[in-house]
């Protein structure tokens, strides 16, 4: 069940990781003012994605690969790809694009000019959003 929850939020948090980025983009690029709409996008980007890590978490510590790494080992989930990417990598990969995204969000508070606030959003988030897509393991998201 949790495994489900977690990757159907997958869905909301990617939408609106995307909205985010398009924008905070668009906003830089027609120097355009940075609303209240601006900040609730950003915002609720932030939010998304910190539930999806609590949900992860807990997926994490549930799942069957979980127990097969406590059964074989570290060294043995390392020899092995799949397994490494699911149990180290991806879990590992998303925590640097939460963090990413945290910063991006409290970095843009501190920013004098809207150029800068989306500017910065733009950064954060983008990044966060290419590592999110490369650490999505697509061959399993689409068998659930």
């Amino acid at each position: 069940m949790i495994k489900m929850i977690h990757s159907y939020w997958a869905y909301v948090v990617l939408i609106v990781l995307i909205l985010a980025v398009f924008n905070a983009v668009k906003g830089f690029t027609s120097k355009k003012g940075f609303g209240a709409n601006d900040l609730r996008i950003s915002l609720f980007a932030l939010i998304a994605s910190h539930i999806q890590l609590i949900i992860g978490f807990i997926a994490y510590y549930m799942s069957s690969f979980y127990e097969t790494m406590r059964g074989v080992g570290m060294g043995e989930v390392m020899k092995n790809s799949e397994l490494r990417k699911l149990l180290v990598e991806h879990p590992l990969m998303m925590i640097i694009a939460v963090v990413l995204i945290t910063i991006g969000f409290s970095k843009h508070k501190k920013k004098a000019t809207d150029s800068a606030k989306f500017k910065t959003i733009s950064i954060f988030y983008t990044i966060a959003l290419l590592i999110v897509l490369a650490m999505i393991p697509w061959n399993l998201w689409f068998t659930n």
